[in-house]
């Protein structure tokens, strides 16, 4: 197996370094799909309750110079798990980088191997090196790290602004560890906490719902139901606010699909990079 790429634009490396640090937030480890086309990076945490799974991908038209790509069989792929916070330690000092480099080595054991130039100091050039341990994923494993597909869901809303559901979920959290997110298909949006003593809800109204291509998607869920009528779903209030807290930069938009008792669908659209989560529900 050889992978090899190059970054030189600095948006691209910025942007590249935001990705691995918004995974490094949600998981310690995620495995990197590296395909001729894209890089793809797969989280999926395996707890029994509240796991949460994430799915990114990144053309690599859009972000590398160079990129040269040998698998160990026709689908020309490599899957690798890794620490991604280990990438994202390694990316920091690439805020100012010329060039940054990203090879498959092999040292005691197989690295993914950084090497970041900086500008050069009084005629000098300067690299910084990092070597990252990964594990080669057998392929036997590779059905668990493919793209998700869209669940069936019962509506489909577009968040509002991540600081200011930030700041919202923030001062629910000390309430009660269970939020209870519901929406409607007229733009209405609620974030509630419930307990024995208070009940706390936030709203917001006039929302966009997105308009779901039904090629990308199992039937919907919610087919033919009151648009009025408003879907809840209750989710792990930590867990939310860890998705919400790990997003680096703004987002074009965060689309949200509930999908009744199962949880929810979130889609983080930027420019060139979509991050995908589920967040299961929390049963009554």
């Amino acid at each position: 197996m050889r992978f090899r790429a190059k970054l030189l634009d600095l948006q691209c490396i910025l942007q590249f370094s935001r990705v691995a640090t918004t995974i490094s937030k949600l998981s310690k480890l995620c495995v990197l799909r590296l395909t001729p086309a894209k890089v793809c990076f797969a989280c999926i945490d395996r707890a029994v309750s509240g796991g949460m799974r994430v799915w990114c991908e990144l053309e690599q038209g859009n972000f590398f110079d160079e990129y040269r790509i040998e698998g160990r069989d026709e689908s020309n792929e490599i899957y690798l798990e890794m620490a991604v916070e280990q990438l994202s330690q390694a990316l920091k000092s690439a805020q100012t980088a010329q060039v940054v480099k990203i090879k498959l080595t092999k040292k005691h054991v197989p690295c993914l191997t950084t090497e970041i130039v900086l500008p050069s100091l009084a005629g000098r050039s300067r690299s910084v090196t990092h070597d990252i341990p990964v594990g080669v994923v057998p392929q036997r494993l590779w059905p668990e790290y493919q793209e998700p597909r869209m669940l069936a869901h019962d509506v489909s809303i577009c968040l509002p602004p991540i600081r200011l559901l930030k700041s919202v979920v923030e001062r629910l959290k000390n309430m009660d560890n269970c939020l209870i997110l519901a929406a409607n298909s007229k733009g209405a949006l609620t974030l509630q906490v419930e307990t024995d003593v208070v009940s706390v809800t936030t709203h917001f109204k006039d929302l966009e719902n997105p308009v779901v291509d039904a090629s990308e998607t199992d039937t919907p869920a919610g087919s033919g139901q009151d648009p009025d009528q408003m879907v809840e779903v209750r989710l792990d209030i930590k867990r939310f606010l860890q998705f919400i807290a790990a997003q680096q930069g703004t987002p074009e938009k965060v689309i949200c699909n509930l999908a009744g008792h199962q949880g929810v669908q979130l889609f983080v659209l930027f420019d060139n990079v979509h991050i995908q989560y589920f967040l299961p529900g929390l049963m009554r």
